[in-house]
């Protein structure tokens, strides 16, 4: 009975682990999201083969990372949340991921299909990324705070109806 009744009301909770905490932040976790998809594709574009199947491949694996990286910061907040946190994450993804650009190309190793690209190319590549990445995580949002909402409301509700006793009871 004593465990059910503890002495002190301050209970000692344990420290999120690091990658939760890091997916807790809108900011780290875009900024984190931004760099690792302007590097994938750097290396996608500067490293990989010309056919369909890589390219497919590499669309896929991108949008995992990018849609995962999104799931996990999401997944910390209740659903109304999902709303503006979904296109904010955008901005900051777009603006991490320009940021890696300026630098690439500062350095000489921003790719361009299969030339480098040039500072004259950077505004078009900045609205390229806002339109699809934006597009691409507000859709994503959306649709996971749908499903989210459908499973509350279908599993939620199942599980709070009593089972009803038979009449003779």
């Amino acid at each position: 009975m004593s465990s059910l009744f503890p002495r002190q009301s301050l209970e000692h909770t344990a420290e999120p682990k690091a990658l939760r905490r890091i997916s807790r932040s809108l900011v780290e976790m875009a900024v984190l999201t931004g760099v690792a998809m302007r590097v994938f594709r750097v290396l996608m574009l500067t490293h990989g083969s010309n056919n369909w199947l890589y390219l497919g491949g590499a669309i896929a694996i991108g949008a995992a990372i990018l849609l995962g990286m999104l799931t996990a910061h999401l997944g910390n907040y209740p659903l109304h949340q999902y709303f503006w946190r979904a296109p904010l994450f955008a901005v900051v993804e777009v603006a991490a991921e320009m940021t890696v650009s300026a630098l690439l190309i500062a350095f000489g190793h921003e790719a361009m299909g299969p030339v480098r690209a040039h500072w004259d190319d950077w505004p078009g590549m900045a609205l390229n990324a806002l339109l699809y990445r934006g597009v691409m995580i507000v859709f994503w949002g959306l649709m996971l705070a749908g499903l989210v909402q459908i499973l509350r409301e279908t599993v939620v509700h199942e599980e709070d109806d009593p089972e009803e006793l038979p009449a003779g009871n």
